[in-house]
């Protein structure tokens, strides 16, 4: 094998080589007519990161560790002219780069000169700016653009604007001079070999169809994924040649084939495929224990961080792939339906990454907890049957499903990056079946205990297994079954039985059986029509009287197999009956009978005293916030059309003189501009406080003759 030395810009014009028995020395560099134009200086967004990034390895070589680029390739005739088959891109920036530095230190042209032994020939065009660029005297400041002072030149005609490669290169000029304007002795730097690569002289060898493929036809724009493929190549090479040449075949074959059938409108599976390669990368991040959060995106900074020194990284992304295209199914969206799942991997390919470099998604963390789930599975399948999978892969599910403050990567949120014990204990599930104990925090702990019961439970009640899946799927529910709870099993198909029924008459059956409300500081939490009401009554949190839902529920679902909205009608009026024949009212008889107390929203109030003043409460349209739509239930059903909403509906105002408040005893009247206390209607009440007299039928009575016995006062003063 030939032996490669690395060369600087300016000494590989003092390269030489031997060719039938003479020595023939480099003396020019020519890009062919064959070549694309110059392409690193487009303006066009992934160039610009391109661009970017390859000027500042340069800069970070000047300034730091010299930097050795890849190879170029290239045909040496016997005249000395250099032809590169590979690395046009490269040469032209360090040819720029090199009349900068020359220019900017006002270097001796002798020095310099040998830049003029650069030429392009793609165009006339392109061949005369280069040459008339090394003769241009240029005086270089800090703010002034170099495109700007070249294309001023009487030199300069205005044709060239069109040539692609000449507005390339002012592209280029201008980005070179924001980066190293401030560098100190640029040229020492660049002559002191802080730049190299490797050079490849080809003998004797014609352009075949091949190597023109590999070279891009001319014109045509390297994708952000030719670039990143390319350099993912040398990264494979440099660590394992072997495996580079296994890898890059099934990307040119079985992965591209994987892919073609979710390829994009462009018919290219390049961006599928980085979006991909960006969940890898983030799975890789999170089994090292860390979060991608606040980390670059960039899949070549990805790649320098995972795969540039870890064989085994590689072999993890070479078996993410690999799964998919070894599925036992004739297809992965034969898998899918086997198994029927939504097709959570073309998800990935379509959602994954924002690929502008913006990090937006919409791929959620629980999808990529699924994902993963899905891809441990096929890794393993020959240890893992499809039985099991189904019935582990619902477990995952419950998990996710709630777990959703639980589920984050932020390492500034309470309980820090949970991803990496979440996957830790994904793996326990798909390849063991086991819930993993010894696991810092993962998923939510009620959750994870509440699934380590059901494994056991359906070892030990085998014929109840179904039932149990059926329970665990009530949209109500979404995999947890706690407020029903495994030892009641004769109350499964029940549950289902009763939220069949009319919800607004389930929330006031329950109340009819008992408070089954749940507390969150000074909220509390009931049923509405809204499922979102039950779900969170249902899901175990940092609410507290979970208990008493779940023991009121039970006595609800023990009365009746089945349900219906005539057999709850008839629970809600036997309660209504009783609290009137006995002239008791609890607040529950209220909200019960007057629809004005449950409005259709999210099941929340506001109760500021609810042990010593149960009378006291607000009903929320909003999950967590008063609003203008709040109101006091009292005095809306007493009085809707005046109800106050400037004081958020906490009082009646009647001719903008005098307001009415509710409090846990009665009704108080007081002025509306010095807010003194006029008059109290007192409610009777039991010795533990409870009504015995309808305080709304009082109020609808007795408040507006007050008022208007107050108004009729002030009208004789």
């Amino acid at each position: 094998m030939m032996k490669t030395e690395s060369y600087s810009f300016i000494d590989i014009f003092d390269f030489s080589t031997e060719q039938d028995g003479e020595n023939i020395k480099l003396n020019k560099i020519v890009i062919p007519i064959i070549q694309r134009d110059y392409a690193q200086g487009r303006l066009i967004p992934e160039i610009k990161r391109i661009r970017d990034r390859f000027l500042d390895a340069l800069f970070n070589a000047i300034e730091g560790d010299p930097i050795t680029l890849d190879f170029v390739y290239g045909d040496i005739d016997s005249n000395g002219i250099m032809t590169p088959l590979d690395g046009q891109q490269r040469l032209t920036t360090l040819f720029l780069l090199h009349w900068y530095a020359a220019k900017k230190e006002d270097v001796d042209f002798e020095e310099y000169e040998f830049l003029k032994m650069f030429s392009y020939e793609t165009r006339y065009s392109a061949r005369d700016f280069c040459v008339l660029l090394v003769d241009f005297e240029i005086n270089i400041v800090d703010k002034a653009l170099i495109s700007d002072q070249i294309k001023n030149q009487h030199w300069f005609p205005l044709s060239w604007t069109k040539d692609q490669t000449i507005n390339s290169m002012l592209v280029m000029l201008d980005a070179i001079h924001s980066k190293f304007f401030k560098v100190e002795d640029l040229w020492g730097k660049l002559k002191s070999k802080k730049i190299s690569f490797y050079f490849l002289p080809i003998k004797d060898m014609g352009l075949t169809d091949e190597l023109y493929i590999k070279m891009n036809s001319r014109g045509k724009p390297l994708t952000q994924f030719e670039h990143f493929k390319a350099e993912f190549e040398r990264v494979l090479k440099s660590i394992d040649s072997k495996l580079e040449k296994e890898i890059s075949s099934k990307i040119d074959k079985e992965w591209t084939t994987l892919l073609w059938n979710y390829r994009g409108d462009d018919n290219l599976i390049d961006d599928e495929f980085l979006r991909y390669y960006r969940f890898i990368c983030d799975v890789i991040c999170y089994k090292n224990g860390d979060s991608p959060q606040g980390r670059s995106t960039d899949e070549f900074d990805l790649l320098s961080m995972y795969f540039a020194e870890s064989t085994e990284n590689i072999k993890l992304l070479e078996t993410y792939f690999d799964c998919w295209v070894n599925v036992q199914e004739n297809s992965v969206d034969e898998f899918f339906e086997k198994f029927n799942q939504e097709n959570i991997f073309e998800d990935s390919l379509r959602n994954y990454a924002d690929l502008t470099g913006n990090k937006q998604t919409r791929f959620s963390l629980n999808k990529k907890i699924l994902l993963y789930t899905i891809v441990v599975f096929l890794k393993n399948r020959e240890k893992v049957s499809d039985d099991e999978y189904i019935r582990r892969l619902r477990i995952v599910r419950n998990l996710i499903a709630n777990s959703r403050d639980e589920i984050s990567d932020s390492t500034s949120r309470v309980g820090g990056n949970r991803l990496p014990a979440i996957l830790k204990q994904v793996d326990s599930i798909i390849l063991k079946g086991e819930i993993d104990s010894s696991l810092d925090i993962n998923f939510n702990r009620h959750q994870l205990d509440e699934e380590k019961e059901k494994i056991n439970w359906c070892k030990n009640n085998p014929d109840k297994e179904q039932i149990l899946f059926e329970l665990e799927d009530h949209e109500l529910l979404y995999g947890q079954i706690g407020i029903v709870g495994l030892e009641n099993p004769e109350l499964f198909s029940r549950f289902k039985s009763l939220f069949l029924c009319d919800l607004d008459k389930v929330n006031c059956a329950l109340l009819s059986i008992g408070d089954y409300s749940q507390t969150n500081s000074w909220r509390r939490q009931l049923g509405s029509t809204m499922n979102e009401s039950w779900q969170n009554l249902f899901h175990k949190s940092s609410n507290g009287n979970f208990d008493k839902t779940k023991e009121t529920l039970k006595s609800l679902l023990e009365m009746h197999e089945k349900f219906n909205d005539n057999i709850l009608s008839d629970i809600i009026n036997r309660f209504l009956q009783s609290c009137e024949t006995n002239s008791e009212y609890p607040w529950q008889y209220y909200f019960i009978k007057y629809q004005s107390f449950r409005p259709d929203k999210y099941g929340k109030y506001s109760w500021a005293n609810y042990n010593n003043k149960k009378y006291e409460f607000s009903a929320m349209f909003t999950r967590d916030k008063w609003s203008q739509n709040t109101f006091q239930p009292f005095l809306k059903e007493i009085d809707e059309s005046r109800l106050n909403r400037d004081n958020l509906g906490q009082s009646l105002i009647y001719d903008d003189q005098y307001i009415v408040i509710c409090v846990n005893d009665g009704y108080i009247i007081k002025t509306l501009d010095s807010a003194e206390e006029l008059l109290k209607i007192d409610i009777l009440q039991n010795e533990n406080n409870i009504d015995i007299e309808d305080r709304i039928i009082k109020g609808k009575t007795v408040i507006p003759l007050m008022i208007k016995d107050l108004l009729s006062k002030k009208e004789n003063k």
